[in-house]
């Protein structure tokens, strides 16, 4: 089977699911913030994104924030970003589902999205719970929330937090309900995100993978290409 029968499935389908990963966003330059690349002043993001951290140290914590904020307000959309932006101009039922914090595809112009681990560039308040967009680069820090001056934190979920219900919800209904999903640069190891891809086969979805290597995944869907989702991606938008 071909991206071009693919691509046939796509245009006649009325409902599609996209989930996307950290690879989406490797072709706009975003580093992963982990391994090498993640070190920031000797220090691993999992010693830095968590409410402990913050709680202990919230000037630091948001000093890595703001090295992060500066190094992507530098990265734009690719041609990626751009072709899940028609997709869901085209087709019926769409959403999609990203692990990225980037605002990349919000950025790109998709509308029917769940950000499941949050965005970078939304704060909310530790007082009120008021979620707001901030671009500020660089960022006061700390910040302060204009309504109660309450201390503001990044809007992301960190490691020991729970993914807003919101977004599950969002997610679970996209993935049962989905003729199509579509898995693109995500090795999907990471709950709940590695269950993704079962829930859809359980539905009677055709899952569709787009990596750069093969991952566990593979064996479950039903086709696996690989290659850079800039070049992949495009090639999936009916005529």
């Amino acid at each position: 089977m071909s991206l071009l029968d693919i691509r046939e499935r796509i245009s006649n389908a009325r409902s599609v699911a996209v989930l996307t990963g950290a690879g989406i966003s490797a072709d706009s330059g975003v580093p992963t913030f982990r391994g090498t690349d993640g070190l920031w002043k000797n220090f691993r993001p999992e010693e830095l994104a968590s409410p402990d951290a913050f709680e202990r140290d919230p000037k630091l914590v948001w000093e890595w924030y703001n090295w992060r904020r500066e190094l992507l307000s530098t990265k734009t959309p690719n041609a990626a970003h751009e072709a899940i932006v028609q997709l869901e101009k085209q087709i019926e039922n769409f959403w999609l589902i990203t692990q990225n914090v980037d605002g990349l595809h919000r950025t790109a112009g998709s509308t029917n999205m769940s950000e499941i681990h949050g965005n970078i560039w939304k704060v909310r308040c530790t007082n009120c719970g008021t979620i707001a967009p901030n671009h500020d680069v660089p960022i006061d820090i700390l910040p302060h929330c204009p309504n109660c001056q309450g201390l503001l934190r990044p809007h992301i979920v960190w490691f020991g937090e729970s993914l807003a219900q919101e977004d599950l919800d969002a997610s679970f209904r996209a993935l049962q309900n989905c003729e199509i999903l579509l898995i693109i640069g995500t090795s999907g190891l990471v709950y709940p995100a590695a269950s993704f891809a079962p829930i859809a086969k359980e539905h009677h979805a055709f899952i569709v993978e787009l990596n750069l290597d093969p991952t566990p995944n593979s064996n479950l869907v039903d086709i696996s290409f690989q290659g850079r989702a800039k070049d992949l991606v495009p090639l999936l938008l009916p005529s």
